[in-house]
């Protein structure tokens, strides 16, 4: 009976294969690039920043009053900004403007805005939202007897 040497590890079932790891990376790679996907995070990161900042027991909370409060309802609403660029990239207008709104509304209703780095932070995402454009598609290849350098402006009239 021979044994494998112990340098190599025992096969284990619940490994995944090495070509699957790399099928999935390159999977999600695509999907991300179809969408405005580091608006969402961003946006997402400055709700979350908004929300859990005025986090306090409830005794704080109901001390604090209607600030807290809208504190977090603005974090809430960032969140689900963030949601909706990464889900629907169709509206990322209309996300990415209340995203803006939201994170700036933040400033004197939570916090100075997360302590600015939750405002930053949704103000970035939202404006990266708005102004994401999805992939070009590919133009068509020009003829090959003409070039954009070779064509004058005035190739066609006469000069007197």
């Amino acid at each position: 009976m021979t044994r494998a040497p112990a340098s190599e590890p025992a096969p284990t079932e619940s490994a995944p294969a090495p070509g699957a790891v790399r099928r999935a990376r390159l999977a999600f790679r695509r999907w991300r690039h179809t969408r405005p996907f580091w608006a969402s995070v961003w946006t997402g990161l400055g709700g979350f920043v908004i929300f859990f900042l005025p986090m306090a027991p409830l005794g704080k909370i109901l001390s604090i009053g209607v600030g807290g409060i809208a504190g977090m309802a603005g974090g809430v609403v960032l969140m689900a900004m963030a949601l909706l660029i990464l889900v629907l990239p169709s509206q990322r207008h209309t996300a990415g403007v209340l995203a803006v709104i939201a994170g700036v509304a933040s400033f004197p209703l939570s916090n100075l805005g997360g302590l600015f780095i939750g405002m930053f932070l949704a103000v970035l995402g939202g404006s990266m939202a708005f102004s994401w454009l999805p992939e070009k598609p590919a133009k068509r290849a020009r003829r090959p007897g003409r070039s954009r350098r070779t064509a004058s402006p005035r190739e066609g009239s006469a000069v007197a």
